[in-house]
């Protein structure tokens, strides 16, 4: 599991629009704190209340410098039209390989809804030399962050 402290495992993905423009991870480190938040999956209730909550402390993230990022396995389009819904400023990063979320060691499954290979509800914070300095990995996906730890995380990074 990857944890404050450790180097944060970067990756490349597409960006979350109809676009498919390349993402990659290191193109943002280095130029102040990157907040990343997985999500489970666009337009779930607990996922929408999340991004959302995330819109309105955008200010005070952009305010400590910090770039922040929501990914999940949905693709571009889904993602795109997801953000569009919910007016989401910040960008979101379409993981459909899985290659973040199995780095993060967040894949997950929920048989129930038949989905597989999805991500766990989790943040990461990460310095400009790379280290993880905060995260959180929800008990259960359904359950939100602390907001105000993520952004005092963030100003501290």
């Amino acid at each position: 599991m990857v944890s404050t402290g450790d180097t944060a495992p970067t990756f490349t993905a597409k960006f979350g629009t109809s676009d498919h423009e390349p993402f990659d991870l290191e193109d943002h480190i280095g130029d102040g704190p990157v907040v990343l938040a997985f999500f489970p999956g666009a337009f779930t209730p607990p996922c929408s209340n999340e991004m959302v909550a995330l819109q309105e402390h955008l200010g005070d993230f952009e305010s400590a410098g910090a770039t922040l990022l929501g990914i999940s396995a949905d693709s571009p389009f889904s993602q795109g039209a997801f953000r569009e819904e919910h007016g989401l400023d910040f960008d979101l990063v379409s993981d459909m390989a899985g290659d973040a979320i199995r780095a993060y060691d967040l894949e997950m499954d929920i048989a129930d809804l038949g989905l597989y290979g999805i991500a766990n509800r989790a943040v990461f914070v990460i310095d400009d030399e790379g280290e993880i300095t905060y995260n959180w990995v929800a008990d259960d996906p359904t359950n939100e962050p602390d907001y105000e730890a993520i952004l005092d995380a963030a100003e501290a990074a």
